[in-house]
């Protein structure tokens, strides 16, 4: 059993972000809850969804009242190559998402994901080569991990 599940609180479109999520990432629902008579939400009607993307469960709340998400939680997703990347970053787009700099995504629904390189954490770990790579890093909104691979191989 995972120890810590983030929940993703939603006013009443958990099912739609939830059925996005797993069309981006795949993975699978887990299981549902709805409201009983003493909850906030009309008895019936659905309370939220916990599912599972890359391993980690996550909850998706229809929370009833607007509250909106801020770049203050991110949600960082270690890309193998270029090409998964390039592919979650478009599918993070659709439907109003908008880029962020430094490989941050924000979705339709307002999450925040950083879509980033398995090795940048290693990069950056380079004291001497970790302010070149910062600074590529910086000039971009999606990452391309051929330049900060080029800032990092050209730092003496």
């Amino acid at each position: 059993m995972q120890k810590i599940t983030p929940c993703l609180w939603f006013n009443d479109n958990a099912q739609q972000a939830v059925t996005f999520y797993l069309s981006v990432f795949g993975g699978e629902e887990v299981d549902r809850l709805y409201y009983n008579s003493a909850g906030p939400g009309p008895a019936g009607s659905l309370l939220s969804i916990t599912f599972q993307i890359e391993g980690q469960q996550f909850i998706a709340l229809n929370g009833g009242t607007d509250v909106a998400f801020n770049h203050a939680l991110s949600l960082l997703v270690s890309c193998e190559n270029q090409a998964e990347i390039d592919r979650l970053w478009e599918r993070l787009l659709v439907n109003g998402g908008m880029t962020l700099q430094c490989g941050w995504v924000q979705d339709q629904f307002g999450v925040c994901w950083q879509i980033v390189p398995a090795m940048l954490d290693k990069m950056l770990q380079d004291k001497q080569r970790a302010p070149a790579v910062m600074s590529a890093l910086l000039s971009m909104n999606k990452l391309d991990i051929l330049q900060l691979q080029q800032a990092y191989k050209h730092t003496n």
